[in-house]
């Protein structure tokens, strides 16, 4: 058996679900996600989910609120790990009219997802990593772990409306993950933790 990796991109497969108006799929089982795209000869053995805390909104507000409850979600999750970037704020400025605002940009999740593929090609972790994300910026890694450790996978797995030319290119195999693949890998409507606390699912996410 094969043993696979699994590194998710959270904003890229965030705003892919968004760009398709498939919030009722953002309660989302990633274990259960990766399991679906596994061929027969291939075991999970740990999954790596790469994202940021909202920040720049006021604290409390409903969107904090239905993050921190996927991220709790995720958490009860066996061998899924959550790696954390940081929110940068950065103003922009509208090239017609001149008018600026304020927003804020998630970093650090490419090379987050760098440093932990390479160390665990390194330590011999995985036959295959499977990455979830259209970031071209994963290009380099893709192209380090097939030229350093050609024995080898590296398999992307594209979110809705995300695509990279360079990375297909770059990696072993390609493939879109497709809207089925979505609706079968949901949590249920409650998720325990082990505390006893039971999380729901949004309802926005309904």
């Amino acid at each position: 058996m094969q043993r696979v990796i699994v590194y998710v991109d959270g904003f890229n497969l965030y705003y892919g679900l968004k760009s398709k108006g498939w919030r009722r799929y953002y309660w989302l089982d990633l274990r259960r996600l990766a399991e679906n795209l596994l061929l027969p000869n291939q075991r999970l053995v740990a999954m790596r989910y790469f994202t940021a805390r909202i920040s720049g909104l006021a604290a409390g507000t409903a969107k904090v609120k239905r993050q921190a409850t996927f991220l709790e979600a995720l958490e009860t999750l066996p061998d899924l790990y959550i790696y954390y970037g940081h929110y940068l704020a950065k103003t922009r400025q509208c090239f017609k009219c001149g008018a600026t605002w304020n927003a804020h940009e998630e970093k650090m999740t490419d090379v987050n997802i760098a440093v932990e593929m390479l160390g665990d090609a390194h330590d011999n972790a995985f036959d295959t990593a499977m990455i979830v994300s259209g970031d071209s910026d994963l290009t380099p890694p893709v192209c380090a772990i097939r030229n350093g450790y050609p024995d080898k996978r590296v398999v992307i797995a594209f979110p809705p409306d995300r695509n990279s030319v360079q990375l297909r290119k770059a990696a072993t195999a390609a493939l879109r993950i497709g809207r089925k693949t979505f609706k079968d890998s949901q949590f249920p409507e409650s998720v325990p933790k082990q505390d006893g606390f039971i999380l729901r699912r949004p309802v926005e996410w309904n």
